[in-house]
Order: C-alpha cells, then sequence, then structure tokens
C-alpha cells in the first residue's frame, strides 16, 4: 500500500469529531479572550511545531495587538499513535527572560510536553506561561497542568486534523477527526 492509499484509507474510516466551521468559530472564541487577557501584554507568542501550526496561524490573523512571534519544537510522538521520551529539536531563539509568553499549541493530550515546555521557559526566566490548545482531550485522571484557553474538548481517542497528524498525514485538515475504534 502507498503512503497515498495508507492516508486515503485513514480518512475514509476516520469520524468527523468538530467540522471546520466549528474549529473556525471556536477559534475565533479563542482568540477573543486572549485579547481581552493578554492585550496588553506584549507577549510572545510560541509555536509549538509542528502541530501547532494551523491554530498559531489562525490566532495571528484575529489578534488585534503587538506580540513577538517565535517557535520551539519539541515531539514525543513521532509517526508513532502513543507518546514516547521527549525529543527536544529547537527552542525559540527570541529570549524570554522577563516575557509574559503564550504557547500554542494543538493539542493537552497528556500535558507531559507543555509541562516539561513550560518548565524549560520558567528555567530561562519567562515572568508568565499561557497555554493555548486547538483541541482539550478530556482523559481520565490529572494532567500536570491545564490549557489557559481551549477551543475545542476532543474526546480519548486518537485525533488527527488541524495539525495533528496521523502517521504523518492530515495536519492540513481544517476539521478534526478520530480513529475509529478496535
Amino acid at each position: 500500500m502507498t503512503d497515498f492509499q495508507e492516508a486515503s484509507a485513514i480518512l475514509a474510516n476516520a469520524e468527523l469529531i468538530h467540522s471546520a466551521e466549528t474549529v473556525s468559530a471556536a477559534v475565533n472564541r479563542v482568540a477573543a479572550q486572549i485579547t481581552e487577557q493578554l492585550g496588553d501584554k506584549n507577549p510572545l507568542m510560541l509555536c509549538v511545531m509542528n502541530g501547532g501550526v494551523p491554530f498559531a496561524g489562525q490566532l495571528l490573523t484575529q489578534l488585534r495587538f503587538p506580540l513577538d512571534f517565535d517557535a520551539l519544537r519539541v515531539t514525543r510522538y513521532g509517526q508513532e499513535t502513543s507518546g514516547g521520551a521527549l525529543s527536544w529539536h529547537y527552542l525559540p531563539s527570541t529570549p524570554v527572560k522577563g516575557r509574559t509568553v503564550l504557547i500554542v499549541d494543538d493539542i493537552l493530550d497528556a500535558g507531559l510536553t507543555l509541562a516539561a515546555i513550560v518548565e524549560r521557559l520558567r528555567e530561562q526566566g519567562a515572568a508568565a506561561c499561557y497555554i493555548a490548545v486547538a483541541a482539550d482531550k478530556q482523559k481520565s485522571g490529572e494532567k500536570p497542568l491545564k490549557a489557559d484557553f481551549a477551543a475545542l474538548s476532543v474526546p480519548d481517542r486518537f485525533v488527527f486534523g488541524y495539525g495533528m497528524d496521523a502517521r504523518g498525514k492530515w495536519r492540513n485538515l481544517p476539521a478534526i477527526y478520530a480513529m475509529k475504534e478496535n
């Protein structure tokens, strides 16, 4: 089976969780919340690559206040459907010392990656760290942190689309899907 055929099969067998219209409306709501809370703080917005790109891009066009933008890349999944060890690929080049930082990511799953990012930024002297996610996965048990801004809630299943991938594909979908449960 080719990559194209495998990716097509994944989408054909997936369940729509949130339509593109629902995602867009949720991003608009979160942008308004962020503006209200951080609009006078000149924050540093950090996009967690690669999954945070669609969410960060849409947010950027709606935040009508001055901010700085940078990115970082930390992964736990790679091509897998369950998380492993943290892999730090790169950190932001913009200094965070004394800054209010808005971390933008695709999903708050178990929270381990985002907790490690916040810890690293605090070690580097960030004055405050806020987390905005496109999707907050509803898991049983405690997460090490909570999102300050969450666009949508998703079930405790493997989800993809809107920045989240399924075996490296479908980050580009404007909607959010879940793989069918076996």
